[in-house]
């Protein structure tokens, strides 16, 4: 901290930038990707891999990603030249988990300019550029997660050399209303076409995942996206989905009131990330902002009944209070690092919903079998 990058072979052509976090303490180094200084709430990221599925992720929208593993853009990127995602033939975004970056900068130990994968079209730097997010390398980053896990979560800028400074008050926080999709859509699994006795799953998209949607199209089910607000009155649906995204929960007012709602129509329901923070809002629990979130691929999270151990995937900064569970709800499944509650469940109705990611998307999936519980309870139901 306080000592200038070491000099990339690059450097006539690049520009030095700084990390300023709100408590003071500045990091130096180079700007890569969009050249401008840029502010946001700071996390750190602790997967190896996954780097574009991390920065496409919504839930990832408005914040400065710290990445812990040290080196950046060595896969480079599988989208178009103009930066615009390759679409599979569900119109979902293929190698992405939406179709643009939704994280405002990116901070990295070591850059890689030229990528070494068979199915790289951009690189890392041009990507960003093309999509208007700065990034800064050259930075301890470990010291850096070490420093965020210690002082909490906090607000950071991104200044480049050159360019207009910004204040940490413009650090803006998202949520679900900024990332949610607002036409209602149909998502038909290949082969079901036509065939009325096939599921229909509500999916409330609160800034959903890609690879949500494949998990329930791979399990022969109809997804029907809607928009975060939306009343689901006039909709088919056997079971009801919340999807993951960003922000603070309680300022989702209006989808906690549909749920609540939803409760009497005792069809099952499920819900991941915020989802998950949603649905205990609505049985009258309370949620909590976390020190400094969870944030990776390796989160361990042990099963109430089980007891078993999963390696989850998350991307969050609040929780739910677990002793403020109302009766006929209980916790599901516990992160074993810091004790918070990663799920809860009704005890007599199927309604559940976890804080990981069980679809995984880059890994890992050791929690993908939740769909399928879900889906046999639809079916049950149904």
């Amino acid at each position: 901290m306080g000592k200038t990058a070491k000099l990339p072979k690059q450097a006539h052509m690049l520009k030095q930038a700084k990390f300023v976090l709100e408590d003071g303490s500045e990091y130096f180094g180079w700007s890569f990707g969009k050249n401008r200084s840029l502010a946001g709430e700071l996390v750190f990221n602790t997967g190896m891999n996954g780097l574009n599925h991390i920065l496409t992720d919504p839930g990832s929208c408005g914040q400065i990603v710290v990445s812990t593993y040290p080196l950046a853009g060595n896969g480079g990127v599988h989208v178009k030249p103009n930066g615009e995602p390759f679409l599979d033939e569900q119109g979902l975004p293929l190698s992405l988990e939406s179709e643009k970056i939704h994280v405002s900068g990116l901070v990295v130990s070591d850059l890689c300019r030229e990528p070494s994968h068979y199915s790289s079209k951009l690189t890392l730097s041009s990507w960003l550029e093309k999509e208007n997010v700065p990034g800064i390398y050259g930075v301890d980053t470990r010291a850096l997660a070490v420093r965020l896990r210690e002082r909490g979560t906090m607000r950071g800028k991104i200044l480049v050399e050159g360019k207009t400074d910004v204040t940490l008050n413009q650090a803006r926080l998202a949520n679900p209303a900024d990332v949610s999709h607002y036409e209602v859509k149909s998502f038909v699994p290949e082969g079901e076409k036509g065939n009325e006795k096939r599921l229909n799953i509500a999916l409330i998209d609160c800034g959903v995942k890609a690879n949500i949607i494949r998990c329930f199209l791979a399990r022969n089910a109809e997804v029907i996206r809607v928009p975060w607000n939306h009343d689901l009155s006039g909709i088919e649906y056997d079971g009801i989905f919340i999807s993951n995204g960003p922000g603070d929960p309680k300022d989702c007012g209006k989808t906690i009131a549909a749920v609540r709602k939803m409760f009497s129509a005792n069809k099952p329901i499920f819900g991941v990330g915020i989802g998950n923070l949603i649905i205990a809002l609505a049985a009258g629990a309370d949620t909590h902002k976390m020190h400094f979130g969870h944030c990776g691929q390796n989160q361990p999270c042990i099963e109430a009944d089980s007891k078993r151990c999963y390696i989850t995937a998350q991307n969050h900064g609040y929780a739910v209070r677990g002793e403020t569970l109302p009766r006929g709800w209980q916790p599901w499944f516990i992160n074993a690092n810091d004790g918070s509650i990663e799920g809860i469940r009704c005890t007599d109705q199927p309604f559940a919903a976890v804080q990981f990611n069980p679809e995984g998307c880059p890994g890992p999936r050791d929690t993908e079998f939740l769909f399928d519980k879900f889906i046999e309870q639809v079916k049950e139901r149904k």
